[in-house]
């Protein structure tokens, strides 16, 4: 039986042959997606992505844009945005 912190469905189950030749289970961490923009859902550029553990060692401007709605909103829908905001002060 394998310990119980690889019991979790969380960790993924890989099939590996080992030096012996059988064929061994491991457990290891599930992929993470990139992070995608709120409006249209395409990945964002210039973010950070992995494991929230990995995700926290880069520096703040490591992580993430330092522009208005970084993080947030692609680029193309950060335009749209202060375009809008723009025309709706005016």
């Amino acid at each position: 039986m394998v310990k119980p912190a690889l019991r979790s469905r969380s960790l993924r189950r890989v099939k590996r042959k080992v030096p012996g030749g059988r064929v061994s289970m491991q457990y290891k961490e599930r992929k993470v997606g990139k992070p995608a923009c709120g409006k249209c859902g395409d990945a964002l550029l210039g973010m950070a992505h992995g494991t929230l553990s990995r995700v926290r060692k880069h520096t703040l401007s490591g992580r993430r844009p330092s522009r208005p709605y970084g993080g947030m909103l692609c680029s193309a829908c950060a335009r749209d945005a202060h375009v809008a905001k723009a025309r709706a002060s005016s």
